[in-house]
């Protein structure tokens, strides 16, 4: 009987282990990143707090974010995000700042991001420049910017290895963003733009895990799968509900083994 209630306290130390404190989610007003920030509170342990970030969330667009935050005043705040403006991003960092202190930032989750059609024949300068602005530049410049959160993160966690407890970067990538499996789809979902862009993504996060792993901080790429949201369409494979639910579970398994890894929501190695 001993033996069992010493491993039944063993399970529970590691799932609260795998449980980050604070998580910083872009692009929370809506499909998958609102469908995390609803996973996240209403999880059998919730996180203590989440910033849910989103361009206008005052706007219609964030009513159901903001009535999620309204039932959950304690663990969420809304805060005003355009991932694209360096100085937005600065003071949202300024904001989450002062509220977690020393404690810093466990986990950021870059999902913000924007799909432009069109093949390089018709993809625009104006498509590809604003394209890499959100999926590329905005997530590099959240890195740079909550890297001192995430640094105090770290310094707080007095845990040994990497995980989303201690301090991690979560980008939300794409398969259309690999390269080796480019023919399987480019004839029906060309998306130029966003294909390289997701591309860009990659790399930076690559780069990223490669230079801050001497920090501790873990970077990893999640797909999230074919999923029914307003960017994916309705003919998709899975609805958000299914994607959040396993992306936030391989999230929970991730350790220094797969920093700089391209997975799935089911947790499956993506081809470069």
């Amino acid at each position: 009987m001993q033996d069992l209630r010493q491993r039944i306290v063993l399970i529970e130390t590691e799932e609260m282990a795998a449980q980050p404190v604070s998580v910083l989610i872009t692009g929370a007003n809506r499909g998958l990143g609102l469908e995390m920030v609803k996973q996240m509170v209403e999880a059998p342990r919730p996180v203590t707090k989440l910033f849910a970030c989103c361009r206008d969330p005052d706007g219609p667009r964030a009513e159901a974010l903001q009535t999620l935050a309204k039932k959950n005043p304690n663990i969420i705040s809304v805060v005003r995000l355009d991932a694209t403006d360096l100085c937005s991003i600065k003071l949202c960092a300024q904001e989450v700042g002062s509220v977690v202190g020393t404690g810093g930032l466990n986990l950021l989750i870059n999902n913000a991001g924007i799909m432009a059609k069109g093949t390089v024949q018709e993809t625009s300068p104006e498509d590809m420049q604003h394209t890499f602005n959100t999926n590329v530049m905005g997530p590099m410049n959240m890195i740079k910017e909550f890297l001192p959160h995430l640094r105090d993160a770290v310094k707080a966690s007095g845990m040994p290895g990497m995980s989303i407890s201690k301090a991690a970067v979560v980008n939300i990538s794409s398969l259309l963003g690999s390269m080796e499996a480019l023919k399987q789809s480019y004839a029906f979902c060309p998306v130029v733009s966003y294909r390289i862009s997701k591309a860009g993504l990659n790399m930076l996060t690559v780069c990223a895990a490669e230079e801050l792993k001497k920090d501790e901080i873990l970077f990893s790429l999640l797909h999230p799968g074919w999923v029914r949201t307003d960017m994916g369409g309705e003919e998709a494979d899975i609805d958000a509900q299914e994607s959040a639910e396993g992306m936030l579970s391989v999230m929970g398994s991730l350790t220094e083994k797969q920093n700089g890894a391209f997975l799935d929501y089911k947790g499956q190695s993506i081809p470069w």
